[in-house]
């Protein structure tokens, strides 16, 4: 099993992706079977590791800081007649230890023993704001 990173251009925090997500799904862009979609100029060549279990980590100003399923990757065309490749994405947005990237064009492969751990966020484990994930990061405690 493998991951891809990714930036996550235009948004700000993870509140507002989970924002962006809502108003796309409001605009009608939202797929029938309620997974959400981005689109990328060129499909992964580790098609199956990625399939097998693999996750989008989104990379909100400069921290890698959550994650969505990876669902299916579908082969695409954008308007202007060039091919693409479209992420399929479970809606869930999983918050992670905040992770420190730099920018970069397109994705990348993320070996699964490099992927940020999950933050509990179940009821009762206490809310964890983004800042306060991005502090306890930077001191090794999570």
């Amino acid at each position: 099993m493998i991951h891809l990173a990714k930036l996550c251009v235009g948004v700000s925090s993870i509140d507002d992706l989970i924002a962006h997500r809502a108003v796309r799904a409001a605009a009608g862009e939202a797929r029938a079977d309620g997974n959400n979609w981005h689109r990328t100029r060129m499909m992964p060549k580790r098609r199956d590791e990625l399939l097998a279990g693999g996750s989008l980590y989104w990379i909100i100003s400069g921290q890698m800081c959550c994650r969505q399923k990876i669902v299916a990757l579908e082969a695409g065309v954008r308007a202007d007649g060039l091919s693409c490749c479209d992420i399929i994405l479970d809606p869930q947005i999983v918050r992670t230890a905040p992770r420190a990237r730099r920018p970069f064009q397109g994705w990348r492969y993320l070996k699964a023993k490099d992927a940020p751990a999950d933050i509990d966020q179940s009821p009762g484990s206490g809310e964890l704001s983004d800042e306060m994930a991005k502090q306890l990061s930077r001191l090794g405690l999570i």
